[in-house]
């Protein structure tokens, strides 16, 4: 099991740290000059591991002992080279720290992989951490703490981490860092192995029998007592094997540890941490089996686009731009369409936006041009006094009327111009999203961008040429006759219908909008309500299930008026007011209500239009040429009340038909001239550049990203097939068992891979997971070597 691990570790080397957690293994867990070095080294029975003050292990060393005939070493990133003189370990453990923490005691989370073959030693796995430091040495960082507590935490908080905490017997158990982080993590002990070291070391007339005999701080693993060599015996170069014959000698003579002399020591440790290991490794491994699955599964898709791809074919590149472009295109369709593949549920993009400037932003634009009504008049009233002349008219002179017309129609020019370029805006957005799908490829996307910007600004020319024409168009003929016309022989008896209200459904309220706005001004402190707007009201509730109405307000000549934001107001407001001057809620002129963002804001003003209720209108000083605005002539006035009614009847039949050609045009001359040319044009003119070659060069992060990808995906599939490897053995040795008459524990496997991975008995070890091909062989599990006793009192 411990063997097979190693392995993983092995494959998962190259996957990155956060895989390589997911192992099963022991974590040493210490402070500062607790004796884990000493622990280590005792357990292969040389010094290998470097030394001196302050922070010494800088970068986490996953220690893989195994029990061989030969004694050396070899390192993960020095594969092939063996290193049987141990003081060279030593000084590659220090070079290759150096090579990412430089000299100045800073410390990094990648780890050092190890591998010592001796025969002294037991299979084992062991993660050595930083020593938990408090207070900065030369050049480091002052949070060095939170970095060293951060990194261990990043080992120790994971299920299948069992802790070695070591603790040095001079020190309180209270005081324990190794025992109050494993506490964090593992409150109840489970996962917990407690090493007190430097026992000899402990004052006359006081001892540890109380911990060893796990009655202070119980923990389920219990506690294993140990002699470490003092300094002056590393100094001294003191033979290992004599300092285990001297550690035996201490157990054995002491009065207080003698009764446990079975359970102290290096040898026992380690025998000790062995078959906890082992049983940990088969409790965790159907759950790893399963995630490294899910693992897989989740990054299979990603890394099978990517060994489609290479950088060094040019017929593979060629073939990659043909379809990044026809998924540029498709991309840009479902945007605009509304079939994307993920719908966006935060706020409105693409079509959908495009589509709130057809329906709501551009006609309430439009209405913002129109003037307010003493302007027009005394305009109507020049025009007729200006055409009549010297003379006394009789009849309303039509020409007054083509004037003031065509007048008004020139201003549509603004608001429909504006319009092209809050959909151009939307449309380059909405083109920029599909984009950042080949970021991968920045010349093909510089290029890429410069000519579909390039399209969408010359549709925009032709879109605005268009629009041109269509004003003169409008201008050129004034149509009398249309059927929609009131004619002057109804203008005259016709009243001014802006503060007429048709309420839909024949007298049934239709809501428009509902939707969350703050009251701002009515009390101290600014309260959020549920409003509802309908053809005739605007009501607003305490909550949107409606059960409590606070207020209903009546639309009669409400007003909709802008309102500046303050300097450091996020907020976007806008009030209603009577345009009689009346109050409009309670005791107050006007209700300033705030809406989160400039699009709810819009949204709501163009359901007020709707509604009736229009923008305040702007007052304009039409006495700047000294012409006084009173005309008490009974007959001028029934004449400027005529052309009034035509104009507001006329500009009502080109306001419906901008309203309905605008977005055809938009959409016909812009949007599907986009699309046609992104599908159809632009591969041609990438060709058309020369070297297609060159503008399918990766980013370099593209490339890092992709051959990290394919690495995890390779180190997974490996991990994937070791496991397989060892279920295939288990199959023989549950052969081999079952003719021995051993009984199995196939039931075991079962429950756990029923449950995810979650045991459902204690003490008995599963067996290894199964390929998903095979049938599950029933006992899987390697029969397991008498576990030693656990170090409790009794």
């Amino acid at each position: 099991m411990i063997s097979m691990i190693n392995r993983l570790q092995d494959a998962l080397g190259s996957a990155g740290l956060s895989y390589s957690l997911l192992l099963p293994q022991i974590a040493v867990v210490g402070g500062q000059s607790s004796g884990k070095s000493s622990v280590l080294e005792n357990f292969v029975g040389r010094d290998f591991l470097p030394r001196g003050t302050g922070i010494v292990t800088r970068r986490p060393l996953v220690l893989q002992l195994h029990h061989a005939d030969t004694e050396y070493g070899e390192f993960l990133h020095c594969r092939g080279k063996r290193f049987s003189d141990f003081d060279e370990i030593r000084q590659e453990i220090e070079a290759e720290t150096r090579r990412l923490t430089g000299n100045n005691k800073g410390i990094s989370s990648i780890p050092i992989n190890l591998r010592i073959f001796s025969p002294n030693v037991l299979n084992l796995t062991l993660v050595d951490l930083p020593g938990i430091t408090k207070v900065p040495v030369g050049d480091q960082p002052p949070d060095i703490e939170y970095q060293v507590r951060d990194m261990i935490m990043q080992y120790i908080c994971k299920e299948n981490c069992l802790i070695l905490a070591v603790t040095p017997a001079n020190m309180d158990l209270a005081n324990s860092d190794a025992l109050k982080l494993a506490k964090d993590v593992d409150p109840q002990g489970q996962r917990t192995i407690g090493v007190i070291t430097m026992l000899d070391l402990m004052d006359k007339g006081t001892n540890a029998r109380e911990i060893l005999e796990n009655r202070l701080l119980p923990l389920r693993r219990g506690y294993i007592g140990l002699v470490n060599r003092s300094q002056k015996d590393i100094e001294g170069k003191k033979d290992i094997k004599a300092a285990l014959q001297a550690e035996k000698k201490f157990f054995l003579s002491h009065p207080a540890y003698r009764h446990m002399t079975d359970r102290m020591g290096t040898p026992y440790l380690q025998k000790y941490l062995n078959q906890q290991l082992t049983n940990h490794i088969c409790d965790s491994l159907p759950a790893l089996h399963s995630h490294m699955r899910c693992l897989l599964v989740s990054i299979s898709k990603e890394a099978d686009a990517y060994k489609l791809y290479n950088p060094d074919d040019p017929m593979c590149k060629t073939k990659t731009l043909i379809k990044v472009v026809q998924q540029l295109a498709g991309d840009f369709e479902k945007l605009i369409e509304g079939s994307a593949d993920e719908v966006n549920t935060v706020h409105l993009s693409g079509g959908a936006r495009i589509n709130q400037i057809f329906h709501e932003r551009f006609p309430y634009q439009l209405h913002k041009m129109t003037c307010d009504e003493r302007k027009l008049r005394m305009e109507i009233a020049y025009a007729i006094r200006n055409i009549h002349g010297v003379r006394t008219g009789l009849f309303t002179p039509d020409m007054a009327f083509q004037a003031i017309v065509k007048k008004q129609i020139s201003k549509l020019k603004i608001p429909c111009f504006g319009f092209v370029d809050m959909v151009c805006k939307e449309l380059i957005s909405t083109i920029y999203e599909c984009f950042n799908k080949i970021s991968s490829f920045p010349k093909l996307r510089e290029e890429t961008e410069r000519l579909v910007t390039a399209e969408i600004r010359e549709q925009e020319s032709t879109c605005r040429d268009q629009i041109s024409l269509l004003i003169d168009m409008q201008l050129a003929y004034i149509n009398t006759k249309h059927e929609d016309f009131i004619g002057f022989a109804h203008a005259q008896p016709l009243c001014h219908r802006s503060d007429n209200k048709i309420v839909a459904g024949g007298g049934v309220q239709q809501v428009i909008r509902k939707g969350w706005l703050t009251i701002n001004n009515v009390s101290i402190i600014a309260k959020e309500y549920w409003f509802i707007l309908t053809a005739e009201s605007l009501s607003w509730f305490k909550d949107n299930e409606e059960t409590e109405k606070r207020y209903m307000l009546p639309l009669d000549n409400l007003k909709v008026r802008d309102v500046e934001r303050g300097f450091m107001s996020s907020k976007f407001a806008f009030a209603l007011f009577n345009s009689e001057s009346r109050n409009v809620y309670k005791d107050h002129k006007f209700l300033e209500l705030v809406c989160n963002s400039q699009e709810e804001l819009d949204i709501w003003k163009s359901s007020l239009l709707r509604a009736g209720v229009y923008p305040e209108e702007v007052t304009v000083d039409v006495q700047a040429n000294g012409l006084s605005e009173n005309f008490t002539d009974p007959q001028l006035e029934r004449q400027v009340e005529t052309i009034r009614n035509l104009v507001d009847s006329y500009m009502g039949i080109i306001h419906k038909t901008i309203k309905d050609l605008m977005p055809k045009a938009i959409m016909h001359l812009m949007i599907n001239s986009v699309k046609e040319f992104i599908s159809s044009e632009l591969l041609a003119q990438l060709y058309a550049l020369g070297d297609c070659s060159a503008l399918m060069d990766e980013s370099p992060d593209q490339r890092q990203h992709r051959e990290q990808v394919l690495g995890k995906h390779a180190a997974l599939q490996a991990a994937l097939n070791i496991i397989n490897e060892i279920s295939t053995s288990s199959y023989a040795a549950h052969s081999d068992l079952s003719r021995s008459g051993t009984r199995h524990c196939s039931s075991t496997w079962s429950k756990k891979a029923a449950n995810g991975g979650k045991s459902q008995t204690r003490g008995r070890a599963p067996p290894v997971p199964v390929h998903a091909n095979q049938r599950l062989p029933g006992p899987a599990c390697v029969p397991r070597r008498p576990a030693p006793a656990a170090p409790n009192s009794k």
